[in-house]
C-alpha cells in the first residue's frame, strides 16, 4: 500500500523505498540491477567501512568541518551497525558494477537514515543528513572501499594464523603420540622405504608452520591505506587537516597497524596486494589438500582399502550401504582448499583488470579474499577439532603392510650393490616370499646379518643400516 512507503528522487527518477528501510534510493537501484543471486557484501567489509564512516565524523567534528550535533548522530548510527542492528539493511549483491559504489551508497544511506531518526527526522528527509554531503564528506568509494577492504583483511587473519598456529600444535603432539610407530612410506604410490608415522606428521607440522608464518606476515602488505585519497588518489574536497586526523582516528578505532600511503594514487588504483595475499592463501589450501587427501588415502578401507589410518567417525556415509562411514571432514577441509584456490585465480584475473586510476572489479576481489579467509578459519578449526586431534594409527596393518612389502630391499645396496639388490627384490615379489626368505634361501646373508641390516627402525633414520 501506498502509506507503507516513501518516495525518493535521483537525477534518473522516483522509487518507492519501504517506509521501515534504512537504505534508499541507491541502494534499491543496485539490488534491482545486479540482482544476481542471495549473497549480498560481506558484513566483514561493511563493517569496516562504517568504521571509516565514524571516523570520518570525528575527524570532522574535531576540525570543526561539522557542526557537533550531526557529528554525533552520525557517530551513534555507525556504533548501533556496528552492533549488527542494522545488517538486514545491506541489500546489494557483492557482485557489482562500479568499483563498490554501490556498497559505500548503501552504507551512506543507512548511517544517514538512522542519524536523521537519532535527530527527530523522518527517513528519507536527507535535508536534516545527507547520505553524501554530510556521511560521505570528503570521501570517495575509491579511498573508503580499499582502505575498509584492508581493515577487513587485517582483522580476519589473525583468526586464521591462530587456526594454523592451532593446527601446527595438534600435528606436533601427532608427531610424538606417533614416534614409534613404523609404517610403510610410497613414493608416486608405490612401496619405498619404512617411515615412522610420526616423521610424516612433523612433515605435515614444517608445511603448516610454513604457512602461519607467511599469513601471520601478510598484514604488513595491507597496512597501507588510502583514505583521504578520495577519488583517483590526488585528494581532491578533502582537506589536509581531515587527511590527518581521520587516519589517526582510524588507527585508534581499529586498534591495527594502518597507516597513512606516502602514494594515495598507488593504493587507489593498484590490487596487487590483494593477489599476493591471496597467493599465501592458496599456498596454504595446497598444503591443507595435501594432508588431507594423504588422510583420505591411508584411511581407505577398512577392508579393502589400506587402513592404517583410524579416521574419526563423525556421521553416517551412506543413505543405502549400512554401515559405511566416509572421510568428510577431510573431504571437506580439501573443498575449501579448492575454493580458495578458486578464488585466487578470480582475484588474480580481477586485479589484472584495473584500468588507469581504479579498479572497476574491486567487489570481486573483496568477496574473494574475505570469503577464502573466512572459510580457511572455520575448516581448519572443524578440521583440527574432527579429526586430527582424534586420529588414531593401526599398527597392525601398518607392519603387515611394511614386512609383506620390498621397502627394506634398499639397505642391501651398500652390502651387495644395487643390481644384486634389485634381482632379489624381483623375486621376492614373483614367489611371494620376504626378503629375508630369499636372502636366506639364496645363502647370501645369514640371520643375524639379515636382522642387523634390515632393522625397519634403523632404515628410518641416516646411514647405512649394518655398518
Amino acid at each position: 500500500m501506498a502509506f507503507d512507503f516513501r518516495s525518493e528522487k535521483d537525477l534518473l527518477g522516483e522509487i518507492e523505498i519501504p517506509k521501515a528501510a534504512y537504505f534508499g534510493i541507491n541502494a534499491k537501484r543496485a539490488a534491482l540491477n545486479f540482482n544476481i543471486n542471495s549473497t549480498t557484501v560481506n558484513l566483514n567489509l561493511i563493517y569496516a567501512i562504517v568504521t571509516i564512516k565514524k571516523a570520518a565524523a570525528l575527524a570532522h567534528k574535531n576540525i570543526k568541518e561539522m557542526k557537533p550535533e550531526k557529528a554525533d548522530a552520525i557517530i551513534k548510527a555507525c556504533d548501533e551497525i556496528l552492533d549488527h542492528k542494522f545488517d538486514n539493511q545491506f541489500i546489494t549483491n557483492f557482485l557489482q558494477g562500479g568499483a563498490g559504489t554501490s556498497t559505500n551508497m548503501n552504507i551512506n544511506e543507512v548511517i544517514a537514515n538512522r542519524a536523521i531518526e537519532l535527530l527527530g527526522g523522518t527517513k528519507g528527509d536527507y535535508s536534516i543528513v545527507h547520505p553524501i554531503d554530510d556521511v560521505n564528506m570528503s570521501q570517495s568509494t575509491n579511498d573508503v572501499y580499499p582502505t575498509g577492504l584492508r581493515i577487513a583483511a587485517i582483522k580476519l587473519l589473525s583468526p586464521l594464523t591462530d587456526a594454523l598456529s592451532s593446527l601446527q600444535e595438534a600435528l606436533q603432539i601427532k608427531e610424538s603420540e606417533f614416534a614409534d610407530k613404523i609404517m610403510l612410506g610410497r613414493t608416486e604410490l608405490m612401496d619405498a622405504l619404512p617411515i615412522m608415522a610420526g616423521q610424516q606428521f612433523g612433515a605435515y607440522a614444517k608445511a603448516i608452520a610454513r604457512d602461519r608464518w607467511r599469513i601471520y606476515k601478510a598484514h604488513e602488505r595491507l597496512r597501507e591505506i588510502n583514505i583521504g585519497g578520495t577519488a583517483i588518489g590526488t585528494g581532491l574536497n578533502a582537506s589536509e587537516a581531515y587527511i590527518f586526523e581521520v587516519t589517526d582516528i582510524l588507527q585508534d578505532l581499529t586498534g591495527l597497524g594502518i597507516a597513512r600511503s606516502d602514494y594515495l594514487i598507488d593504493v587507489t588504483q593498484n590490487m596487487d596486494v590483494f593477489v599476493e595475499v591471496s597467493g599465501l592463501l592458496k599456498a596454504a589450501a595446497v598444503n591443507l589438500i595435501k594432508i588431507s587427501n594423504d588422510i583420505r588415502l591411508l584411511g581407505s578401507g577398512p577392508k579393502g582399502g589400506f587402513s592404517e589410518y583410524i579416521i574419526p567417525e563423525v556421521q553416517a556415509g551412506s543413505s543405502i550401504m549400512p554401515g559405511k562411514v566416509n572421510p568428510v571432514i577431510c573431504e571437506m577441509m580439501a573443498q575449501v582448499s579448492m575454493k580458495v584456490i578458486a578464488n585466487d585465480t578470480a582475484i588474480t584475473l580481477a586485479a589484472s583488470y584495473g584500468q588507469l586510476q581504479l579498479n572497476a572489479f574491486s567487489p570481486l576481489i573483496a568477496e574473494g579474499i574475505l570469503e577464502s579467509l573466512e572459510l580457511l578459519t572455520n575448516s581448519v578449526n572443524i578440521f583440527n577439532d574432527k579429526c586430527i586431534k582424534l586420529l588414531k594409527i593401526n599398527e597392525a596393518k601398518c607392519k603387515e603392510n611394511l614386512y609383506n612389502s620390498t621397502a627394506v630391499v634398499t639397505a642391501l645396496i651398500h652390502h651387495i650393490g644395487y643390481d644384486a639388490a634389485s634381482k632379489i627384490a624381483k623375486k621376492a615379489i614373483l614367489e611371494n616370499k620376504t626378503i629375508k626368505e630369499i636372502l636366506l634361501k639364496e645363502n647370501i646373508l645369514n640371520e643375524i646379518e639379515i636382522e642387523k641390516i634390515l632393522n625397519p627402525y634403523e632404515i628410518t633414520k641416516p646411514g647405512m643400516p649394518g655398518k
